[in-house]
Formats: structure tokens, sequence, C-alpha cells
């Protein structure tokens, strides 16, 4: 389609929360607003990489309101139960530590694993049938202009009433903002690909904390799981550098036989991990979405949940303020997305930061403490499912979509 000079919203990248925002003020607003998303990577055959992720209930019921759960459907696998366990990599038993179980009166799965290249999939294809402008083209640099924020593309610049950086952890256009971005790296490095493996995983995801960082067997569909394996940078080149059967002997020790024997590795590759999280999710007609507002490490599996949650919560800021004759870009309009996106952002980032410092360790006064604390929490089950709820984007802090309930 024929991209208009002034946009009503602009959003520099074409990410799952990126796609998912869009999709969302299209359904809401119809007509009303023009919308588009600029990323270079539009026009890529396949896009994703060798990632999935657990999608958890909230999130699936806002896939669901934008029409795209059902093609994500097919490939998913439900997360039926989840186990956390803790112990070196060379003792024999691994005892189970904590798990969660939904109750018999409520559903049975909390989550469910995607291939990432599924979830871009589908909502690029739903974008294609909105009428929504798909750029192919990268902003370069943003700066206010009265009324209207201007970016600046390889084509031209364009003028938007409101602009959204979705455009990752190393943002460019909340760099050019003067937003400042705290972190840290954590000197770990995810190993993530796709395992087979002889025993059937029955919908178990299990979370094993060794020394190095956290392991992560999450199921797929089949006698398949994606593996999430956090270590030294170092050491993950030299494993990555094996061959074929070392590596996947390499993996075979880590799940410690929880699914039979380890097979087969497919799509190995490795993701630095960090922390950070901007000092503002909004500016003069800006607001920052997903990795460009917060990034976290995996171990919680909350890191695109909690992109998804922010589209969720930006459409609803926006479509609140449209409603009510507002100017979308304006102080006014995004003030709700900041005030209560980045409390919940903050409080995510403390609690995997003190998971990561907590288990990352083999000392052993620090391991017998927080076993105690595990088993604790294990024999508390309405702690348990209050915690089970709140991850699964339940809670009535969550977004409207995410509770089920229009925009």
């Amino acid at each position: 389609m024929n991209t208009p000079e002034r946009l009503d919203v602009l959003i520099a990248g074409g990410g799952a929360a990126g796609l998912a925002l869009a999709l969302a003020l299209k359904q809401a607003a119809g007509h009303a607003l023009s919308i588009a998303i600029a990323d270079p990577t539009l026009t890529k055959p396949t896009r994703g990489d060798a990632r999935a992720y657990a999608i958890v209930a909230g999130a699936q019921r806002f896939f669901a309101s934008l029409g795209v759960w059902d093609a994500m459907a097919a490939a998913a696998e439900p997360i039926r139960r989840m186990e956390i366990t803790d112990s070196s990599l060379e003792e024999i038993v691994r005892p189970l530590l904590l798990d969660f179980t939904p109750r018999p009166d409520q559903p049975d799965t909390f989550a469910a694993m995607v291939p990432n290249g599924i979830i871009l999939s589908a909502l690029l294809e739903k974008a294609r049938e909105s009428d929504i402008a798909l750029l192919p083209t990268e902003i370069t640099g943003t700066r206010p202009d009265g009324a209207r924020r201007i970016a600046d593309t390889a084509t031209g610049p364009l003028r938007t009433r409101l602009l959204v950086a979705a455009d990752g952890r190393g943002s460019r256009l909340r760099s050019a903002a003067g937003i400042a971005y705290y972190g840290w790296p954590y000197h770990q490095t995810a190993i993530v690909g796709t395992i087979s493996h002889s025993l059937p995983h029955e919908g178990v995801a299990v979370q094993h904390f060794l020394p190095s960082g956290p392991f992560a067997l999450l199921p797929l569909p089949g006698n398949r799981s994606s593996i999430v394996w956090s270590e030294a940078p170092d050491i993950a080149q030299r494993i990555l550098a094996l061959d074929p059967d070392d590596l996947v002997a390499e993996v075979d020790r880590r799940a410690a036989g929880r699914h039979g024997i380890v097979t087969a590795i497919e799509g190995a590759s490795a993701f630095p991990l960090s922390l950070g999280i901007a000092r503002s999710f909004v500016g003069e007609r800006l607001a920052l979405l997903g990795d460009a507002a917060h990034g976290y490490h995996p171990l919680a599996g909350q890191g695109l949940n909690y992109g998804l949650r922010g589209a969720a919560a930006l459409a609803e800021a926006i479509m609140d303020a449209a409603r009510l004759g507002l100017d979308i870009g304006s102080d006014t309009a995004l003030g709700p997305y900041e005030t209560g996106r980045r409390p919940d952002a903050l409080a995510m980032a403390a609690a995997t930061e003190t998971l990561n410092r907590l288990f990352s360790t083999d000392l052993a006064p620090v391991r017998a403490i927080r076993d105690l604390g595990l088993g604790l929490v294990n024999r508390l089950p309405a702690m348990k499912q209050r915690l089970l709820a709140e991850a699964a984007g339940g809670s009535p802090l969550a977004p409207r979509a995410f509770r089920g309930e229009a925009i």
C-alpha cells in the first residue's frame, strides 16, 4: 500500500511486540488510525531463529484476540508441568525442589512452547492482510517536530504523531532520544537449539540450576525439546565448536536422562545475556517497547511475554486516549503506559537478577539456604498457585487483552 507522509503511529521494529502492537491498534481503531511498521528484515523469506518461546496463557489470549493464535497453535506444545532442580553437574541424583502443576479446576496448561519463526510468520501474515503499511527500511534517526516526530529513513523522512521504538536492546532511537539505559552483561552466553530424545517429555518443562547457570528443557511436539543453556562465554564458544556427536554428549550430560537419551541437536547457536532497563519508557512523542525498554535473563521465560504485555498495554493507552479525543502522542496519552508498565518491568528485572545470582554459584551455604527456601515454597500450594497465575499473565494488573477483554 502507499505510505502517507503523515502517520498516526510508526513502529520501528517488526519483531513480535511491534507486530502485535500494530495488529491490536488496527483491530481496535480500523481506518481511524494510519499505522506503519519499518524494519529492513520484513522482506526476508524466512524470519526468526532457533529459539522457541513459552507463550503464557495471557499472551495466548492476546494472540487469539488478534486472530493469530490458531496459526501458532498447530506448532505449539503445551507445558503441563514445570520442575525445578538444583545440583552440580557431577551429582548423580537431582532431587525435585519445586514443581508447578495447575489445580484440577484450572486449565491443564499455563503456557505453550512455540518456535520463534512460527510466531513471527503468523503475525506478519496477519499484518499483510490488514491495512498496515510494511516498510522494508531502517529508521536511522529521529527528532521532535511540534505536533509530530520526524523519523529519518533511506527513502526520506516520515512524520508521525507517535513513534514506537521496538528496535531491540541496542535501540538507536532510545539513544537518539537521550533516554538512559541501565544494565550490565551477565558474562553468560545462552546456548539454544532443538534436541531429540528417546523418551516422551509428557509436557514437562525442566529448569535445572547448575553453578554456571540454568539449563532448561522445554517441550516441543514429538520427542523433541528446546534447550536454553547458560555458560561462560569462552566455554560456550568451545562447546559450539565441538563436532556434532560431542555436542550431543555434552547436552546429554546436562539433561541427565530426564527424557531418556539425547540423540540429536539442531540449530545450535549462542546469544549473549544481559540485564537492562530504560530510565523511562516514554519520551517526546516516543514510546519504548519490548527489548528497547527492558531486557532480562531468560531463566524465567518472560522476555517475550513482557514484550507482548507492553504491546497490549501501549495499545490500550493509545486507544483510551483516542476515544477521548486526546492527542495519542502526548504525555497525557502515554502516561498510563509509563506508570503501568515500568514498575512491573522493574520488578521482573529484580526477580531475574536475584534468581540468577542466587543460583549461579556452587557455594555450599548458599545452596543449602536456597534449596531450603524452594522446599518451603513447594509445600505452600496457595503461594505456588499465586506465582503460577502471575507468571501466566492473568493478574488483575495485567493488560485487558491478557485477561481476555477488549482493548
